[in-house]
């Protein structure tokens, strides 16, 4: 017999987890009994909304605002959880920013920076706030969301497939440093999910997409909440290091 996963008594972090995957995500953690806190950049509204959907179960939502490409800004984001949670036992890296597809060349440098200082460098400084602690403590779970485009590539999305690729590596490198502490480290890929994320993109890229996936669709961000919860429970993630999971709708297929 299968037993069930649970989060009971453990401290979740996920960052931009107003809305989304990262909202589903808080939402499945919760059920599972973890403690939640997110982070969000300019989504006051969504973050609130979210926080009335777990005063309403009789839960506590903890929320901050911050821009994960600013290390002062984690920094603070890391003594309030710190005031807040006590400790963090988990961290879900889900706060990201889309893109336009855009060919390479007309591509500023602006544009480059700012997706990988939220992409990747806001992986780095959110993961090195918190990863000290979660080896002192010899516990810790670590979910990096990355994208089914690491693996893929995608015409138009150059820095966007360079962040998540770095996302991938990162997650592999690090599960070395951390498994020997009990802190395993691995990702999650997602195919195409209905978010935010998309509304940069053209109408005939989705269209383009759809007909490609084996399923017809894309996903739901409550599709690819599971595959976080089983990453950052204590007995499912026992033997999953540096692994990146895709639920992605055979996307990596195609």
């Amino acid at each position: 017999m299968q037993t069930p996963l649970t989060l009971a008594g453990r401290r979740a972090l996920v960052t931009g987890g107003s809305r989304g995957i990262g909202a589903a995500i808080a939402r499945l953690f919760a059920e599972a009994g973890a403690e939640v806190a997110i982070c969000h950049l300019g989504d006051a509204a969504g973050a609130g909304s979210l926080g009335a959907e777990f005063a309403a179960r009789g839960r506590t939502l903890r929320a901050m605002e911050c821009d994960v490409a600013d290390e002062t800004a984690v920094r603070a984001m890391a003594a309030w959880a710190g005031e807040t949670l006590a400790a963090v036992d988990i961290l879900v890296n889900c706060a990201g920013i889309g893109g336009r597809d855009k060919p390479f060349e007309e591509m500023t440098v602006a544009e480059w920076d700012r997706m990988l200082g939220v992409n990747l460098r806001g992986v780095f400084l959110v993961t090195h706030a918190f990863y000290p602690g979660m080896i002192a403590r010899r516990y810790g779970r670590i979910v990096n969301i990355a994208s089914q485009l690491a693996y893929k590539g995608a015409p138009g999305l150059s820095a966007y497939v360079a962040a998540k690729a770095g996302v991938v590596g990162l997650t592999r490198a690090l599960s070395y440093e951390g498994a020997p502490f009990n802190v395993m480290v691995n990702g999650i890929a997602p195919g195409p999910v209905e978010t935010p994320l998309l509304n940069g993109l053209s109408d005939e890229w989705r269209a383009m997409k759809k007909a490609e996936l084996p399923l017809g669709r894309f996903g739901a961000p409550e599709e690819i909440a599971p595959t976080a919860l089983l990453l950052a429970s204590e007995t499912g993630a026992a033997f999953y290091c540096g692994q990146t999971l895709s639920p992605n709708g055979g996307d990596v297929m195609v």
